[in-house]
């Protein structure tokens, strides 16, 4: 049976994820089962974590923000949340992130054909 999806709210920078759009501002909107909410919870979760690790790190002085496997980790998470967003999200949402040029070509062209 498949799960029923509910809008959501995210906020990007507060890792907030709202079912009110009232609640706080908010930068995209989602249809999402529970599941995917929790994937995307997890998400921002180990970001969270290696933000952490990486501003403990960035007092290191000789080793470059490039060279941190960290930083590399958190970047491509970020790929992976903008990812699962445009999947999810509404029109807008998807108008947005292709806007901001963060999702490569091949992606948005698979994912906008199936949205056709």
């Amino acid at each position: 049976m498949e799960q029923p999806k509910q809008s959501y709210y995210i906020n990007i920078q507060s890792h907030e994820i709202a079912w009110d759009p009232f609640i706080s501002d908010w930068d995209f909107k989602i249809e999402a089962t529970d599941s995917q909410i929790a994937d995307l919870k997890q998400l921002f979760d180990e970001n969270y974590q290696t933000d952490w690790e990486s501003f403990i790190r960035s007092h290191v002085p000789f080793l470059e923000y490039h060279h941190d496997p960290q930083n590399t980790e958190y970047d491509m998470r970020m790929v992976v949340i903008y990812a699962m967003l445009y999947q999810l999200g509404d029109s807008r949402t998807r108008t947005h992130i292709e806007e901001m040029g963060i999702l490569n070509e091949d992606f948005l062209n698979r994912q906008n054909a199936q949205f056709k």
